[in-house]
């Protein structure tokens, strides 16, 4: 039994496959009841479809269209519903797993799963790789630019968070701490994000991206950031020429900072044993923040706990500020065995690492061994005390790492967002601006927030706006780069109805906006503003939710 109301996407997918059911109402010429023999649609219909995906595919958005007792075998038979690079087959489990009358309990679940994803993502980027809070943004744009079906997720997510970002997160700073911006440098951010959100809505409007056109959004960055080092070279040779002498002041700060930093130190000479080396070197508590931490953050923290002691036991850390580098004999040795593992059994979701040689060994038990062999001559070659010439590596490997962990969670999300989208039937584009944009843009916005009130708000609007040009560049650029590396063609990049142009209209105008009215405000960011950039927000994704539920048709 199929509801009454056929889409085209339905009408090819009873086309090409009248085996899996016998029955459609309305389009392709049939009447309600009737038996479907036709082996292919007429060619207008293929014509049509050629835009949005290959016709002749069976696409995994209809299975909300079929009765609840054929959902499972269409999921487990349909190759794009087994298309998505995570490790958990979400149609699977939900279509087999559960039954019919708890799917809102396994949506539920899905938006709890999210949360804990969206933790994760951050505790890797903020922690672990110096592009920061911009690296989930940009790995979750390269894991939905991987399948045609998901672009919407990144175009919404890179759109949706730049205007979360630029009034939300900018609106909230000039809410906490009124302060009058750097004119400049603001309006460089501004003009360069003008920029790249044109070129993407060209690209849009064109339906297609090219190589040429990927390879430019990393130029247009590389443009940027030689403009930023061009501009702060200058500034600071001009501010070192106004008042050329502040060493004395520069040397007590520096003395100072490394007496405080050395009143934790013991007063008598202490040496660590090698499992006390290791269990203080994978403990996330710190024991003197933890007494002064409220209930919440007490919370917060034994929740991340778990993510954090991984993440510690697989990712090895170089910090130059330590007199040790962050060397950690029996901790760094562990990490010649955990981190190659991680990188072979996360890459294209383990799909290498499972392999067999000679038809016998899987190739990770092959990583797994020489990992062993190779930490064991670390292990009886170095010392507690000092790190070996070759530290320096590890800093190579705790980079891939973290960045196959960053891509392994991302791919998660998107297929998790997918899912929903099928589920709730909604488009990729509104969850990418909703759910994406805000689970990407959530510690950007707590971060830059606490900076405004310790007295930086200059650092936190900068924050803002350097974050989301890196990831508008990157993300597009880099993903799509990689997408058309691995298709040898154009990368198509269709809009799913009018939500994507409000959407990029709205970015558009916000941008528009503060490019006008806060040099007419002599670049002061006042409280007044700051509610016009919430309002504006408001409005912008109540026009928005109503366009996608079809209340407002443009």
């Amino acid at each position: 039994e199929i509801r009454p109301r056929a889409s085209l996407s339905q009408a090819i997918w009873w086309g090409v496959a009248p085996g899996v059911a016998s029955q459609i109402s309305g389009g392709a010429g049939a009447t309600p009841g009737h038996h479907v023999d036709t082996p292919l649609l007429p060619q207008k219909y293929n014509a049509l479809c050629s835009l949005s995906m290959m016709c002749l595919l069976v696409c995994c958005d209809v299975v909300m269209n079929l009765s609840a007792s054929q959902r499972c075998e269409f999921v487990k038979n349909t190759p794009d519903c087994a298309s998505d690079e995570g490790f958990i087959k979400y149609p699977v489990v939900t279509f087999c797993l559960f039954p019919p009358n708890l799917l809102p309990l396994a949506i539920t679940l899905y938006v709890l799963w999210l949360f804990v994803l969206f933790l994760v993502l951050g505790l890797i980027g903020v922690t672990f790789l110096a592009l920061g809070n911009g690296a989930p943004d940009v790995f979750s744009a390269m894991a939905a630019f991987s399948h045609p079906q998901t672009a919407g997720l990144a175009i919404g997510a890179l759109f949706g968070a730049g205007i979360f970002v630029t009034t939300v997160v900018a609106g909230s700073i000039a809410l906490v701490k009124p302060f009058t911006v750097a004119s400049r440098p603001f309006l460089r951010d501004v003009i360069f994000y003008m920029a790249a959100v044109f070129w993407t809505f060209i690209i849009l409007y064109k339906g297609h991206i090219s190589m040429g056109e990927a390879v430019g959004y990393l130029g247009l960055y590389i443009a940027y950031v030689l403009t930023v080092i061009v501009s702060a070279y200058i500034y600071n040779r001009q501010k070192h020429q106004l008042n050329g002498s502040a060493q004395t002041s520069v040397l007590v700060c520096v003395y100072m900072c490394v007496s405080d930093d050395r009143e934790y130190e013991p007063l008598l000479p202490y040496t660590q044993s090698t499992a006390q080396i290791f269990l203080n070197a994978i403990n996330p508590v710190d024991s003197r923040t933890w007494r002064r931490q409220h209930w919440s953050a007490k919370v917060l923290k034994v929740i991340k706990v778990p993510v954090e002691v991984l993440l510690l036991l697989t990712v090895p850390v170089v910090d130059a500020n330590k007199d040790d580098h962050n060397w950690k004999r029996p901790l760094n040795c562990l990490h010649i065995i955990t981190g190659p593992l991680v990188c072979v059994l996360s890459f294209q979701s383990g799909k290498y690492g499972l392999l067999l040689i000679e038809g016998e060994v899987p190739v990770w038990v092959l990583i797994l061994c020489i990992g062993v062999f190779l930490s064991g001559i670390v292990f009886f070659t170095t010392t507690n005390e000092r790190p070996p010439r070759y530290h320096f590596l590890y800093s190579l490997l705790g980079f891939v790492v973290s960045t196959l962990w960053i891509s392994t969670v991302a791919s998660e999300i998107v297929s998790v967002l997918h899912l929903l989208g099928v589920v709730l039937s909604l488009s990729n584009t509104v969850l990418g601006l909703t759910l994406l944009a805000w689970g990407n843009s959530i510690g950007d916005c707590f971060a830059d927030i606490a900076i405004a009130r310790q007295g930086y708000p200059r650092m936190a609007i900068s924050a803002c706006f350097g974050g989301i040009i890196f990831n508008m560049l990157f993300g597009v650029g880099l993903g799509c780069l990689l997408q058309i590396f691995q298709t040898n063609n154009v990368v198509m990049l269709e809009p799913e109805g009018m939500l994507c142009w409000v959407l990029s209209g709205a970015l558009g105008l916000s941008l528009v906006l503060s490019f006008i009215l806060v040099p007419l405000q002599c670049f002061h960011l006042n409280r007044v503003y700051g509610i016009f950039l919430l309002i504006f927000y408001i409005v912008f994704l109540l026009v928005a939710l109503l366009t996608e539920f079809r209340v407002i048709q443009f």
